[in-house]
């Protein structure tokens, strides 16, 4: 390996196409277990090379040099060949502290809460004083000298302003947690004075505490900005530039910009929502071969795994049976596609956990059809004619404008309703 990432797991990671979508180099990922880290360091046959958790503080060790940044902050993400001498670098610092301008706040005289004790949460506690926060505390489900319970940060700092997740809570492929992490590092109704929430976490794209933050109208991003952001910059450490000269460059934030548009726009799934008959579908399919992305449609999705139609469904289990398995579907399709074009089902917006499931990775496009277009079919079993297409309309119309992210009027053609859907999703990534 001449260039790349070593971390214990990266099957999630972006790295890769990120580099390479910019850089004159192959970047490669190296999965290490802990101990073949020191081994690999000390054979160094590498030119350049990023670290992720849980390494960024074990390969300081093996280093020759240490940028005064990375010292100070105790943390190295990366590390490159200077004149036979391996020297480290932290980029994370600029990564995070573009990604904090991005979301608009600032921190300057704030109260800020860290969650994590890792490399990452190091850097965040960098940027903050940077920043001039008034206070900063970092939260550990197992404190030491220097940190506080999640218990009592619940107790005591609930008028934190401002929250960095530096934990692996919500990361792919447990958005919703497993046995030994949570899908939300905390609850966000404790801190009645956020101001902003900033997430580490890149893939989903937006982990359950962003959309808690945002539900709540608290401005919040995930880390993908700040990946590419450090991205770059490592890049042009890694071809020979000094970090003083780029940090400053305006050039670094165009192309960071670009990148992360590039990125972005790659990873997020449309997904289109609307009433049975609304044309979903229809232009799902067309939106897709438009744009060269997989179609999936859940409704065929959950007849493929049931082994028979929904209809069947209906009548033989019954519709929460059937909505269960909706649940079930939804949420492994949205945990494991990125770069989709995805039609739901009439009834997908519901239940909160699908909509949520489905905006990790998506912007969600309400195909706004009037009423007296929706022609009713036999083989939809709660519209199969007017009167319960009407009634369906009534009781679920208000829904499906509270879910949304865009409303598109689909009265017209498939094509007018594509070239909507076009214009209002490659513009959201630019209006920041």
């Amino acid at each position: 390996m001449k260039y790349g990432l070593i971390g214990e797991h990266l099957p999630h990671s972006f790295s890769k196409e990120i580099h390479e979508s910019f850089a004159p180099y192959t970047y490669e990922l190296c999965e290490l277990t802990p101990e073949e880290v020191g081994p690999f360091m000390e054979k160094a046959d590498f030119s350049a090379i990023n670290v992720t958790i849980p390494y960024k503080e074990r390969v300081m060790p093996y280093l020759a040099d240490i940028h005064e940044a990375a010292r100070r902050i105790g943390a190295v993400n990366t590390v490159v060949w200077r004149e036979g001498r391996l020297v480290g670098y932290n980029t994370d610092f600029f990564g995070l502290s573009a990604l904090v301008r991005r979301i608009g706040i600032s921190l300057a005289d704030r109260k800020v809460l860290i969650l994590g004790t890792g490399g990452t949460a190091h850097t965040a506690r960098a940027v903050a004083e940077a920043e001039g926060a008034r206070e900063i505390l970092t939260a550990s489900r197992r404190p030491g000298e220097g940190q506080i319970s999640y218990h009592d940060a619940l107790l005591y700092h609930t008028d934190a302003e401002v929250i960095f997740n530096t934990t692996p809570c919500g990361m792919y492929p447990y958005p919703d947690g497993n046995d030994r992490i949570s899908g939300c590092p905390v609850d966000l109704s404790h801190f009645p004075s956020l101001v902003g929430v900033v997430d580490a976490v890149y893939n989903p794209l937006r982990t359950n505490l962003v959309s808690e933050a945002r539900e709540r109208g608290i401005p919040a991003e995930g880390g993908l900005y700040m990946l590419v952001a450090q991205a770059v910059v490592a890049s042009r450490i890694f071809l020979g530039e000094e970090i003083e000269g780029i940090v400053a460059d305006p050039a670094t934030e165009a192309l960071t910009d670009r990148v992360f548009l590039k990125i972005a726009t790659d990873k997020e799934n449309l997904v289109l929502t609307g009433m049975p008959a609304s044309g979903k579908s229809t232009v799902g399919r067309m939106l897709a071969e438009e744009l060269g992305r997989p179609f999936i449609d859940i409704d065929a999705e959950i007849v493929a795994r049931a082994g028979c139609e929904i209809g069947e469904i209906f009548r033989r289990d019954g519709e929460t049976a059937f909505r269960d398995l909706e649940t079930a579907v939804i949420a492994e399709i949205a945990n494991e596609t990125k770069g989709a074009v995805i039609a739901t089902g009439g009834g997908a917006i519901l239940r909160p956990q699908n909509v949520r499931a489905l905006k990790r990775s998506g912007q969600l496009f309400f195909l706004d059809r009037p009423l007296p277009l929706l022609v009713p079919t036999a083989d939809r079993p709660l519209s199969s004619n007017a009167a319960d297409i009407r009634r369906r309309y009534i009781e679920r119309y208000p829904l499906y404008l509270k879910t949304a992210d865009v409303t598109v009027s689909n009265d017209t053609t498939p094509e007018e309703a594509i070239r909507l859907i076009r214009k209002e999703f490659f513009h959201e990534y630019s209006r920041h």
